[in-house]
């Protein structure tokens, strides 16, 4: 075994839950998918695209000590826990610090814990095995600790551990065949991920007709305001349209291309399942006006 990177397994999409008994189900953790490589008291993190990050977490050398096997390769996912759940924006932070004394101040404010789903290597090649026999190899292989813990999973009950992930405000769920061997850098159906929609209340910030109706609409950051985030085409009915645009007709700033900019006065309810790491918001759809919000308070969630 070598040190060099390898390509994670990749995953389809599903837009809805269920249950199967040829499947396991784990929790869809909120971070960055994180590749570990050891040998001996050596750990080096790689992130999907091959990027080695390991400077960035001086927690590497603890979870040398958490891994049994002197040489391994674990996939898993780097979270940042804050509010008993996993926040993105806080593991990017550590993801992208290189200062050695921030890096240091963040272990405190911003600690970090690797989930482990899957073994690739103990010593020995595991790629071939199938899920099951993986997980018992992972369970055996891992000392679990506030650095790295293999992550949790149920048998056959997706529905139930989705709903699970809903009440408790999580990203959703992975479901997995329990056979299914470990493809590095294929998307495979034998692993799907099902992901929650949320809800959040946003500023319309400009709307545009063409080719069809949409509001853009944005959220105010810790370094910016009006930031926008996402253009909402779906969920719009034919009467609050024309309510909007008769308003609309007394806050226009400026047309650029076919945006129709408007001050900042009016805010919306939309929904979404997932967003990118610059916080534009996919499969968004529109939910309702919100009049008696004030702007200022659409705020992003940290």
């Amino acid at each position: 075994m070598n040190m060099n990177p390898m390509k994670p397994m990749l995953l389809t999409s599903a837009g809805r839950a269920f249950d199967h008994d040829d499947f396991i189900f784990e929790v869809k953790w909120d971070g960055w998918r994180i590749i570990l490589h050891k040998d001996g008291e050596r750990v080096e993190a790689y992130t999907k695209n091959g990027g080695c990050i390991s400077d960035r977490f001086p927690e590497l050398g603890e979870v040398a000590q958490s891994i049994k096997a002197q040489k391994a390769i674990i996939d898993c996912e780097g979270v940042c826990i804050k509010n008993d759940k996993p926040n993105f924006d806080d593991f990017s932070y550590r993801g992208r610090l290189q200062d050695p004394i921030k890096i240091r101040s963040a272990m405190i404010t911003h600690p970090v814990t690797f989930v482990a789903f899957d073994v690739l290597y103990a010593d020995r090649w595991h790629l071939d095995d199938p899920l099951i026999e993986r997980k018992k190899i992972l369970q055996e292989l891992i000392i679990p600790n506030e650095y790295i813990l293999p992550t949790l999973f149920v048998k056959g009950t997706g529905k139930q551990l989705s709903q699970l992930t809903i009440d408790r405000d999580l990203e959703g769920i992975v479901a997995k065949r329990l056979d299914s061997t470990y493809k590095p850098g294929v998307r495979s159906g034998d692993w799907i991920k099902i992901k929650n929609y949320k809800q959040i209340d946003t500023i319309i910030l400009g709307y545009r007709t063409e080719p069809h109706f949409a509001f853009v609409v944005g959220l105010n950051f810790r370094t910016v305001s009006n930031k926008p985030v996402a253009v909402v085409e779906v969920g719009v009915s034919p009467e609050e349209k024309m309510a909007f645009l008769e308003i609309a007709k007394g806050l226009h700033t400026g047309k650029k291309k076919n945006i129709q900019w408007i001050e900042p006065r009016l805010c919306c309810r939309i929904q979404y399942r997932d967003r990118t790491d610059t916080h534009h918001l996919r499969e968004v759809s529109f939910k309702g006006f919100l009049f008696d919000k004030k702007p200022e308070d659409c705020k992003w969630g940290y």
